[in-house]
């Protein structure tokens, strides 16, 4: 194929599944692929994409190359998926080009099965190009036998996309993807019959079996215990060819990444490659933030500087013409020419300064939340809840104290956040609130709340439920916009058409407005992006109220590793 072919619409045959065929190829057609990492690629140039009135991408230019690590981020709305999408050709941008060369594995987070789909449909599409350059190879040793003359080239040809496909071993990378990832290894077993998690399982082994030249992961986390992610890291840093990755996975993208492509708002509007690993990424973002918020407050600043001038000169011009009783009435009068020239001065430079830096979006800024160290909150003794979470529990939680809180699924870990947070009665033990304590849950899902409302008619009727049962004074209430959760047109938007990441914030947001002295935070990371969980962590762990988290998250674990741990098995 022409490395350099532009395949604006070309649409990949298989790459609705998790394998994907070259471009413009049919499967009876396909070619084999070249070596992994020997010289697959994508390239986009300029591409734009747009919902309605809504622009998704913006002129985003990105090559994912052999070994190339590119980790895709930003909040959620952002088009991180649509990109991914483009890029495999499932997608046709409005504007801008998609070169491709070499076989594209795409795994995407909606995974539907369709009738009489099995495990060993997705396994034979995995396992297809390895069996092709197996029977290609057994051909030609035919024709060798038979003396044909033009065998040997095709044997040598054969032969060598078998090795490049190490086509002899794929069964095997198959099952031991399947195995390491949990999954069901039936190959009859069909795809319908099976949970959304479980066949999100087979799809991404029979990914990682094949050997692509550059895969395209949304999302791949998803539904995987310890030894799944584990596996999925390791087999990611081993791949040979190229990679790009939407994951709110923090651990994985540190762990796999070395260059991030940031699709959050930017000063100038365009999105932002980072060179680097995750740590680079952030102190760049960091600092080019602090520019950018430093040049707009400058600019507002001299606007602020402008416009007292003029309403300076204007005071002067008042004063000068009107004539006050007594001497000097003439030399007032005289000054005023000289005043009405300085008013026109002061107004043309204002009417020429232009605030040309955009505002820069919100940043979390956690509330001081009032709570002196060691004053009581909750006592929880010999707590257990029949089927749900097994006792007895002992928990003592006061002003500034820490809790990780641990387990695998089912253990218990948001029951027990339920019932310190008064939402559920123990079956077993007791719970004991100090008096006025103001304790808060954020639970795993975003809340239900009315849809037609908007983010800012939510908060005030959240508040005026504080007030109206003595829960809060109207002076401790934490404004919506003083928490840089939400931008200005979040706020005004109707809960209903909120994004997931959205909803998450208002639901922080309406947590800390009644200023609380336990936080209890179920799974706190997910739907928020990376950035917004790196600086809920670093408020979680300097706030004075006492906080517990109870989580999966491994870079959470990581950043909270100091923390007391309650251990749920």
């Amino acid at each position: 194929m022409n490395p350099t072919a532009t395949h604006p619409t070309a649409t990949h045959p298989a790459a609705t599944s998790l394998t994907a065929a070259t471009p413009d190829a049919t499967p009876e057609t396909m070619s084999p692929p070249v070596e992994a990492g020997g010289g697959g690629h994508l390239r986009a140039d300029g591409v734009t994409v747009s919902r309605g009135s809504r622009r998704v991408l913006d002129d985003v230019s990105v090559t994912v190359s052999p070994r190339a690590r590119i980790a895709v981020v930003g909040e959620n709305g952002r088009g991180k998926t649509t990109l991914l999408h483009v890029l495999a050709g499932l997608l046709t941008p409005d504007a801008g080009t998609v070169h491709r060369n070499g076989t594209i594995g795409l795994a995407r987070q909606e995974l539907s099965a369709r009738d009489g789909e099995t495990v060993g449909t997705l396994t034979s599409e995995a396992l297809a190009a390895s069996l092709a350059a197996l029977g290609a190879l057994d051909e030609a040793t035919r024709a060798m036998a038979e003396d044909d003359p033009a065998a040997d080239d095709r044997y040598a040809a054969a032969l060598d996309a078998a090795t490049r496909l190490d086509a002899w071993d794929a069964e095997r990378r198959v099952d031991v993807a399947l195995e390491a990832l949990g999954a069901c290894t039936d190959r009859g077993r069909p795809l319908a019959t099976l949970s959304v998690g479980q066949r999100h399982r087979v799809r991404l082994a029979c990914l990682l079996g094949a050997r692509h030249d550059v895969l395209l992961l949304d999302e791949p986390t998803n539904h995987l215990d310890a030894d799944g992610l584990a596996f999925l890291t390791r087999r990611l840093r081993e791949h040979e060819g190229g990679l790009a990755v939407v994951s709110h996975d923090r651990a994985l993208l540190r762990d796999v990444a070395d260059r991030f492509l940031d699709l959050d708002p930017t000063r100038d509007g365009r999105p932002r490659l980072y060179a680097g690993g995750y740590d680079a990424w952030q102190d760049a973002r960091r600092r080019e933030r602090e520019r950018w918020e430093q040049d707009h407050e400058e600019q507002l600043a001299e606007q602020r500087r402008l416009r007292d001038a003029v309403s300076k000169a204007r005071d002067r011009l008042s004063t000068g013409w009107r004539p006050g009783k007594g001497t000097g009435k003439h030399q007032r009068q005289s000054r005023a020419p000289g005043v009405v020239q300085a008013l026109h001065r002061q107004q043309n430079a204002l009417d020429a300064h232009r605030i040309d830096v955009p505002e820069p979006p919100p940043v979390l800024r956690w509330p001081d939340l009032g709570v002196r160290a060691g004053a009581p909150q909750v006592r929880a003794h010999g707590v257990a809840v029949e089927g749900r979470l097994t006792g007895p529990v002992d928990l003592t939680l006061d002003g500034g104290d820490r809790l990780l809180v641990t387990g695998p699924n089912g253990a218990g870990k948001s029951t027990l956040l339920a019932v310190l947070a008064g939402a559920l009665e123990p079956t077993h033990g007791h719970v004991r609130r100090a008096q006025g304590a103001r304790i808060v849950r954020i639970s795993q899902e975003t809340a239900d709340l009315e849809p037609g409302l908007t983010a800012r008619e939510v908060h005030a009727r959240h508040v005026g439920r504080l007030l109206a049962c003595g829960a809060l004074r109207d002076a401790e209430a934490v404004p919506l916009g003083a928490l840089g959760l939400l931008d200005s047109d979040a706020m005004r938007t109707p809960v209903g058409r909120m994004s997931q990441g959205q909803r998450r914030r208002l639901d922080l947001a309406l947590a800390l407005a009644g200023r609380p002295g336990l936080v209890l935070l179920d799974e706190p990371t997910n739907h928020l992006s990376s950035a917004l969980v790196d600086a809920l962590t670093e408020a979680i762990r300097a706030t004075d109220a006492a906080v517990v988290v109870a989580t999966h998250d491994r870079q959470l674990l990581r950043d909270l590793a100091g923390w007391p741990r309650l251990h749920l098995a």
